[in-house]
């Protein structure tokens, strides 16, 4: 096994999967502890319909899995199949949770792709065109809930966060998080689809600025990954991209209403849209989260954006019931995948040498 490869394989390792978990249950510790107050768990009817909502809420995240496998799939023209994929999704989002948000699980999604048989370059494109999608959703839904639902309700929080050494409110972050994601993917896709070999061409010219030129190869190796990419999605027909949008929007759509239903579960909900709306904008804080898997933040603000649609005293209960549901299974179910993944991998792998010898 090669030194990237252990390098990789490392972002498995045990001591990376009990922190996230650690610092999720003291955060959720911390403010059950802080505000408790017995009587509203004295005032929830479980009724039927409760736990028929928690049902809806975990059949959403199967939804959200189902369509980023069918999504994977598509993108590799089925050359892998549904229960690999299986194993690719899980792998993939058992990385991202237990690596910081900031830092994110390309590299291990690029190496699990790989290793299913896909070759480094196009697995370097699929993992590059899943980042656009996500992103092109993100960036076409803000609009709409902005436009629908107003700053003013949005916006109600008044926590500042320290963001590049600086205190920010939840809006400014939000516009800075935003304009980096609309001026990032634009400047990717016209790489990809219009000038590759030239957007290699700039990045290099810029790169050769004294400060910056340490990360040059860096940067070639980028613009080498957009000649990849375009190369690999020359001539897709329309229909391809609105198959791989549908996937995008239903799996991003499902994983947003998880939220909606735990919610209902305990309490009636006056307003679907602005919880759902409320969860774009949470999405910026934890996509900069430097825990794993936002790990901690993720639970504080929860309780900090949507605390005024549960009764008091219960909110921090339901972010524990949020993380149980959308983000504590991918560790477990990762970690029981993993060690069968990679006996099968590497058995495949050593076959194929034997092969070719």
């Amino acid at each position: 096994m090669s030194e990237h490869q252990l390098k990789i394989l490392n972002i498995f390792k045990f001591k990376r999967v009990i922190i996230p978990v650690i610092l999720g249950l003291g955060v959720v510790a911390f403010l059950v502890f802080r505000n408790f107050d017995p009587e509203p768990f004295y005032k929830i009817r479980w009724t039927f319909y409760s736990w028929i909502w928690i049902f809806v809420a975990i059949l959403l995240m199967v939804t959200r899995d189902v369509a980023y496998m069918y999504r994977i799939r598509l993108l590799t023209e089925k050359q892998i199949s549904w229960r690999h994929a299986f194993d690719v999704i899980m792998l993939w989002e058992f990385s991202s949770a237990v690596t910081p948000s900031v830092v994110g699980g390309a590299a291990p999604a690029l190496y699990i792709i790989t290793k299913e048989g896909i070759s480094p370059g196009r697995a370097t494109a699929i993992v590059l065109i899943t980042a656009l999608l996500d992103e092109f959703f993100y960036i076409v839904m803000v609009p709409i809930v902005i436009l629908l639902a107003g700053t003013y309700l949005l916006f109600r929080s008044q926590t500042s966060y320290l963001f590049m050494n600086t205190q920010l409110g939840i809006q400014g972050i939000f516009i800075i998080g935003y304009v980096f994601i609309v001026v990032l993917t634009s400047i990717i896709s016209y790489g990809v689809f219009f000038k590759p070999r030239g957007f290699k061409w700039i990045l290099l010219k810029v790169f050769k600025i004294p400060f910056l030129r340490k990360w040059r190869i860096q940067a070639g190796q980028a613009g080498d990954d957009i000649i990849t990419t375009s190369r690999e999605l020359r001539g897709k027909p329309a229909n391809f991209w609105f198959k791989a949008i549908a996937a995008t929007f239903t799996s991003w759509t499902a994983r947003f209403l998880v939220v909606n239903f735990l919610i209902l579960s305990i309490t009636p909900v006056g307003d679907h849209f602005l919880i759902y709306a409320r969860q774009l904008i949470m999405w910026v804080i934890l996509l900069i989260s430097p825990t794993p898997g936002g790990a901690g933040i993720a639970e504080f603000v929860f309780s900090d954006f949507l605390g005024d649609f549960i009764p008091v005293g219960l909110t921090a209960a339901l972010a524990l019931l949020w993380r149980i549901v959308s983000y504590y299974p991918y560790i477990f179910i990762g970690a029981i995948v993993l060690p069968n993944w990679i006996k099968r991998v590497f058995k495949h792998h050593e076959k194929t040498e034997s092969i070719q010898k």
